[in-house]
């Protein structure tokens, strides 16, 4: 049966395009700018909104490259979001299964004793102490350990588990299967759309985060990540000649603007990459719960 669609109808539609035009439009202009600047010879560039670039060049993104210290935080902020993600992804979601089970031991006082720590934390100063005690301040396990549990992440995973039939596990222990032989051979490979979309989260907290960097290694540089480089980079960088240090490959024609823009860019990109490629486990993901059977 064909519907058609009244004048009304069809003038909600095309309002709701237009809005999201203008959002898509507020959005977009400005990450343009940025990329665009950055791709600008800066002579060209100043005090204008680019759309297109003004006198093409990828020197800004040169000199980034030939900066030791950004190689280097390059590589710490990918192997903190790799590592870092994989392992919460994988403890999260035994903790997820085990709380999952009915005929788990005080399972309703586990679920709620989870369900508090999102409602209230220790602070702070308390957080800090104790990665202090742990021995974790000043080592690349900063990053790592302390997210390898993620109560919300493992909440969406239990609800996705839930969905899950139970005919599989029944048939499965009646062949003799034991929990470790149904999480990894049945509930964890069923549960990728999930774990898509929970890795996703924390791989672009992973990739953002600097904050820690700050409160236990912010003197050891060598275990800067990029954002933290970035976020140095953004206050402290105020001449070209600062940027390279004692190096002696200094481009006359850069500034300081395109130097910070150009790494702008270079922290975006890696997620602008990776985002469409999990889309699809995304979507489903956001679905958790909704659908049953």
């Amino acid at each position: 049966m064909f519907y058609k669609q009244s004048w009304g109808e069809r003038l909600f539609d095309w309002l709701i395009y237009a809005c999201m035009l203008v959002i898509f439009a507020v959005m977009v202009t400005p990450f343009l700018h940025i990329v665009n600047y950055s791709l600008s010879l800066p002579t060209k560039a100043t005090g204008q909104l680019l759309l297109v670039p003004k006198g093409f060049t990828l020197d800004a993104y040169k000199a980034v490259f030939t900066n030791k210290s950004i190689l280097h935080s390059i590589w710490i902020s990918v192997a903190r979001t790799v590592s870092g993600t994989a392992l919460m992804a994988f403890i999260t979601s035994m903790g997820a299964y085990a709380i999952s089970r009915d005929d788990l031991f005080g399972a309703k006082f586990w679920r709620k004793y989870f369900v508090f720590t999102l409602y209230f934390s220790g602070g702070i100063i308390p957080v800090y102490l104790l990665i202090r005690s742990l021995g974790l301040a000043g080592t690349f396990w900063v990053y790592i350990v302390p997210g390898a549990v993620s109560v919300f992440n493992m909440i969406l995973i239990k609800t996705y588990m839930e969905s899950i039939p139970k005919e599989l596990e029944e048939s499965a222990r009646m062949d003799g299967a034991n929990d470790v032989f149904l999480f990894f051979r049945i509930v964890f490979p069923l549960s990728v759309p999930v774990l898509a979309a929970v890795s996703l989260f924390s791989g672009i907290g992973q990739w953002n985060a600097f904050i820690d960097t700050q409160f236990y290694n912010a003197m050891n540089p060598n275990l800067f990540p990029l954002q933290y480089v970035l976020y140095n980079a953004l206050q402290s960088i105020t001449s070209v000649d600062a940027f390279f240090h004692d190096s002696a490959q200094v481009i006359v024609h850069l500034t300081p603007q395109s130097l910070k823009l150009a790494m702008t860019v270079l922290t975006v990109v890696p997620i602008m990459i990776v985002y469409p490629l999990l889309q699809k486990y995304f979507i489903k993901g956001l679905l958790v719960g909704s659908i049953k059977g």
